[in-house]
């Protein structure tokens, strides 16, 4: 007797489906260069929103989350088409692109309103020395929100630019998104 032949289904695995290029070619592509300004970016707010000392834990621990998230996932992502190891996972990388951009632009988008809404809620407080005093003082003008944050000067100026980079990651999010989709659709 001979032994059946095997289900050729059960052996083997259809090849994954890539539209981007493998190597450091993928540098070369819209796609790469905006998971690059991601990753830059996204490291960027990470180190903002620490070097601030998270003086509003509660909002800033959703930023600082989905900024070190996101810059591993991305890093992650880069180092496998860069390495040539997306070739042997087999998968559908144009949707697995899609699904994961379009959670980390949801995911960045709630992080710089956070983000936003921390700086803009410093409303009129300034933290002051007194004049020629070592004592400071503390001036509050009426809160304009429900929200209120006392930053000094320099956590202020450090939570503006967390808040401009943030924006700037969540349209690269988005741009990369809209590639990720057109790529899958074709």
């Amino acid at each position: 007797m001979s032994e059946p032949a095997a289900n050729p289904a059960a052996t083997s695995f259809p090849a994954p489906y890539i539209t981007l290029p493998l190597g450091l070619p993928v540098l070369r592509t819209y796609s790469g260069v905006l998971v690059c300004l991601e990753i830059l970016f996204g490291g960027l707010v990470w180190i903002l929103v620490a070097s601030s000392r998270v003086p509003v834990p509660l909002l800033q621990g959703w930023v600082m989350f989905v900024s070190l998230t996101t810059f591993f996932l991305s890093s992650v992502y880069l180092s496998l088409f860069i390495t040539g190891l997306a070739d042997r996972i087999n998968t559908d990388w144009n949707v697995l692109d899609v699904v994961y951009h379009f959670w980390a632009l949801l995911f960045y988008f709630a992080a710089f309103v956070l983000e936003a809404a921390t700086t803009a809620a410093n409303g009129g407080a300034r933290i002051k020395a007194l004049p020629n005093s070592t004592e400071t003082v503390l001036c509050i003008t009426q809160p304009r929100g429900n929200i209120f944050t006392v930053l000094n000067e320099r956590q202020y100026g450090i939570n503006v630019a967390a808040t401009i980079f943030a924006f700037v990651v969540t349209i690269c999010y988005g741009c990369s998104m809209a590639m990720g989709f057109k790529r899958w659709r074709m």
